[in-house]
């Protein structure tokens, strides 16, 4: 990143979003900061973007409403005058077993989509003008659930395809001006993961290293900077990068 860039990442008190923050901040980049219930961690995030010599602005808001999707825009633009970059990393799941089909209901379906699809969809819409003027990028963070159908949930594995979906679509639509990547994490060691997993956690895992070519998962920042790599690669939209250790190739 170069000084003077801002950009923007939904769901970065913690976890793959801090991570990013933080990557970004590295480079001497501003970030926006934004959190729907973890001010304490949101602040922390924002420290350590200043730490590693960016700037950071904390914004609270859920991504599932438009107003406050506009919000978050409006804070990029009324603090430094641009947006240069979006990532849409804020989710949300239900953790229940695929084969559970009772354990979801429509309420459940729409939460789920409301945040990892139609978030995403209202976010690169409050961005659009200003990232067309920066010639900018997105990366929409999704996950190997929507090409394998595996993870928390049948929900969650749909709502992940359809993004991937909405990658595809917003890359045509918006270019030349703004390029739209998403990336695919596998297992991904966070604490959203444990707090879900619960005591499975361990065991889940360790299935996932040995069914993966490289017997491994992954680290926030290992993701982060993917992420980062795709916001900086002038030539590279409509793309869907695997994260994932080899998990989706298996082993021999």
């Amino acid at each position: 990143m170069r000084d003077g860039e801002t950009f923007i990442v939904t769901g970065s008190s913690s976890g793959v979003g801090a991570a990013t923050a933080v990557e970004l901040a590295r480079g001497g980049a501003a970030v926006v900061i934004n959190y729907s219930r973890s001010a304490t961690e949101a602040e922390e995030t924002a420290q350590a973007c200043i730490r590693a010599g960016g700037e950071a602005v904390v914004v609270r808001g859920d991504v599932a409403q438009d107003a406050d999707c506009r919000r978050l825009a409006a804070a990029a633009l009324d603090k430094w005058g641009r947006i240069d970059g979006l990532v849409n990393n804020a989710g949300t799941t239900k953790f229940v077993p695929m084969r559970n089909l009772d354990g979801l209901s429509a309420e459940d379906f729409h939460q789920i989509y409301s945040v990892n699809l139609v978030a995403a969809y209202q976010m690169i819409r409050a961005c659009e003008a200003a990232l067309r003027a920066a010639r900018g990028a997105v990366v929409n963070v999704s996950s190997i659930a929507g090409t394998l159908g595996i993870g928390s949930s049948v929900a969650y594995a749909c709502s992940k395809g359809a993004l991937n979906t909405l990658t595809l679509a917003l890359a045509r639509a918006l270019g030349p001006d703004i390029r739209v990547n998403a990336v695919l994490p596998g297992f991904t060691e966070t604490r959203w993961l444990k707090r879900g997993l619960g005591d499975q956690y361990v065991q889940v895992r360790e299935t996932y290293r040995k069914q993966s070519a490289l017997d491994a998962t992954a680290t926030p920042e290992e993701v982060a900077a993917s992420i980062v790599g795709l916001l900086k690669a002038k030539k590279i939209t409509g793309q869907l990068l695997t994260i994932d250790a080899g998990r989706s190739i298996g082993t021999i």
